[in-house]
């Protein structure tokens, strides 16, 4: 199942060039009283919800795939959990590139997962765009694969750690470049995009082999596969779940391979990753 907002925070299923609009499984959904619970309702809900979703995909009205403004697939994660230096080449070209590094010491061969939480707050869906700030610095654009959580989860171990995932999505770690802690740099408002619809795990699939490409303006700045990740999507899952309790809707962006570099106001960004399509994201500049 491919699923999707779009629009005026319609819920759809992609089918084909349409959507099928299932916005009434909303009304199935339970009703918030503070104090409100951690975690994106739809998706908790979903593993029970799923048969009447595909009952109402049958009957639903479509329309075309064209032309609709995604938002993130997912409206309330709990958080943002961001992977970083988790593949060979980004690790060499971040110790190359003192506008990567910063003078941090960067090393050549990580033996731990590196991770940072990225405010929920910067969630955007393809759609919605980026709007940089502070133009006088560095900004870059940084190809994911995502990763949603789909149930509460604590101490996960590695080799049951793909069963909690409610599916896979595209993401774009935008990044400040500087001497900040990332968790600021990467969490400014729209620097966390998301989309164009959430693959669920039964038709993704394996995590660990999935092909990536990102295209600046037609141009190719990023080509890699998860198969090349220094850590497995599992092991990232069981790292995460050492630290933090998981709940439904939260993110893992699986980090970025080589071939990052800056973008500007009026660049566009075309993304492509097996298993789940390609979305395309406009750039332009954070009016106040």
């Amino acid at each position: 199942m491919r699923l999707c907002r779009f629009d005026d925070n319609r819920v759809g299923i992609v089918q084909g060039d349409a959507i099928a609009d299932v916005s009434a499984i909303a009304e199935r959904l339970p009703a918030l009283r503070w104090p409100v619970p951690h975690g994106d309702l739809l998706i908790s809900h979903l593993p029970e919800l799923r048969p009447e979703l595909e009952s109402l995909a049958k009957r639903a009205p479509r329309v075309p795939l064209a032309g609709r403004r995604f938002l993130s697939p997912v409206a309330n994660p709990a958080k943002i959990i961001g992977i970083g230096r988790a593949y060979k080449g980004h690790v060499e070209e971040a110790a190359r590139d003192a506008g990567l590094h910063h003078g941090v010491k960067v090393a050549t061969s990580p033996d731990t997962i590196r991770m940072f939480i990225k405010a929920n707050t910067a969630l955007v869906g393809p759609s919605e765009g980026v709007a940089l700030r502070f133009l006088e610095r560095r900004n870059d654009p940084e190809l994911e694969l995502a990763v949603i959580i789909g149930r509460k989860a604590s101490g996960v171990p590695r080799e049951r750690a793909l069963e909690i995932v409610a599916g896979y999505a595209i993401g774009f770690d935008m990044t400040l470049r500087g001497p900040e802690p990332p968790s600021s740099r990467k969490s400014i408002d729209s620097y966390g995009v998301l989309g164009p619809w959430l693959v669920t795990a039964d038709e993704f699939g394996s995590p660990d082999d999935v092909e990536m490409t990102l295209k600046v303006n037609g141009e190719v700045r990023q080509r890699a596969a998860t198969r090349d990740l220094l850590f497995p999507v599992a092991a990232m899952i069981e790292n995460a779940a050492k630290f933090y309790t998981l709940y439904p809707g939260d993110i893992i962006l699986t980090g970025t391979p080589e071939g990052v570099a800056p973008i500007q106001p009026g660049d566009v960004l075309t993304a492509e990753v097996s298993g789940i399509g390609a979305m395309t994201v406009a750039i332009r500049a954070h009016q106040p």
